[in-house]
């Protein structure tokens, strides 16, 4: 499907759902669906600047994010509002959903990050997931959670995203 009109770009809202409840939603502009991805672009949406020792996310960064509704991660190319890239934040979530102009996904804790020259991988919130009780309350999502971030970090340390989100 093509994401463009004669009216502008196609909007949706990004709704990110964690242990049952809403923790964001934001407007973005729908880039492209092929029935699998779903691609959008969307500024900051956090409140200020988020300080994480290795990033900062602040106002003006624009994040293009890639969604599937067959894979259990999220992949979100970050710049600043010059185009310079930051890195990729990967989070790991149920797959996507799509409808009505709503994008949901299920935050499931882990999240990799990976620098824009590739030399920092970073595994993150291990200690959050296994703090959630997945493993115990749904051992089939938590251990397609640990594949995908294993797969994540595998691409990150051998070739990039490149090939994923061509």
């Amino acid at each position: 499907m093509s994401a463009n009109s004669a009216d502008g770009p196609a909007r949706v809202e990004v709704v990110l759902v964690k242990a049952g409840r809403m923790k964001i939603r934001y407007p973005a502009e729908l880039l492209a669906d092929d029935g699998t991805r779903v691609s959008v672009r969307a500024p900051w949406a956090g409140n200020g600047v988020r300080d994480f020792g290795f990033v900062r996310f602040e106002p003006g960064d624009v994040f293009t994010e890639h969604y599937w509704r067959d894979r259990w991660y999220s992949v979100k190319e970050v710049r600043t509002a010059e185009g310079t890239l930051k890195g990729h934040y990967c989070d790991i979530t149920r797959p996507a959903e799509l409808s009505a102009g709503r994008l949901v996904v299920e935050d499931l804790d882990l999240d990799l990050w990976v620098s824009a020259d590739g030399t920092d991988v970073r595994r993150l919130d291990e200690d959050e997931f296994a703090a959630s009780g997945l493993l115990t309350t749904d051992p089939e999502a938590a251990a397609a959670a640990v594949a995908a971030l294993d797969e994540l970090d595998a691409r990150a340390r051998e070739d990039g995203f490149g090939a994923l989100l061509a």
